[in-house]
């Protein structure tokens, strides 16, 4: 794990509208999709970066990483199998900040990358979100009933840790859920 040091308040405030690179590579088991970077995670370029988001201990958590990975070995993920992209690229604050077309124009942005990347699964991280981009205002966190550009679909609670409706081990507990099925079609 390479050294870091902790942004300053006016470099994360300085983060707004930043994005941050995709780890993606052509068939992946599942392709993780946030929905979009909050300003820690772009004032330091890596995915989930914001200490109390709880990704990175879920993932361990729930069998999908073999040990506890912090944001900055995020590149590991690819060797698993794993890949992490966003619905909207530009960092905001909180998730509200942004508008309902920035949502629909990431879904078919999302919809174009799977279809080139091709992955078996595509694990959404946010049901909310997920409604919201694709139009799907019943959705349901688990196994979506449709596929995307032929990768399995399962909605997933946001991991941040400002999201209180899920506590650790249920978090776990779904993220397994996910890895089984999304194994399982494979």
């Amino acid at each position: 794990m390479q050294p870091t040091r902790k942004p300053t308040p006016a470099e994360i405030q300085a983060a707004a509208h930043k994005t941050v690179r995709d780890v993606i590579a052509p068939g992946l088991a599942v392709l993780f999709c946030g929905i979009n970077p909050g300003l820690y995670t772009a004032a330091i370029g890596h995915h989930f970066g914001r200490p109390g988001n709880r990704f990175w201990p879920t993932l361990h958590a729930a069998g999908l990483t073999p040990r506890l990975l912090s944001p900055h070995e995020e590149r590991e993920l690819l060797e698993y199998g794993y890949g992490i992209t966003n619905l909207v690229a530009r960092a905001t604050a909180a998730a509200d900040e942004l508008r309902p077309d920035e949502l629909v124009a990431g879904g078919r942005r999302l919809r174009a990358k799977v279809r080139r990347y091709r992955p078996a699964c595509l694990a959404v991280l946010g049901v909310t979100a997920y409604r919201a981009a694709f139009g799907q205002p019943r959705a349901a966190v688990g196994r979506q009933p449709e596929p995307l550009g032929g990768a399995l679909v399962w909605v997933l609670p946001n991991p941040s840790g400002l999201n209180a409706h899920y506590q650790a081990p249920e978090l776990a507990r779904l993220f397994r859920e996910m890895r089984e099925g999304a194994l399982a079609r494979q």
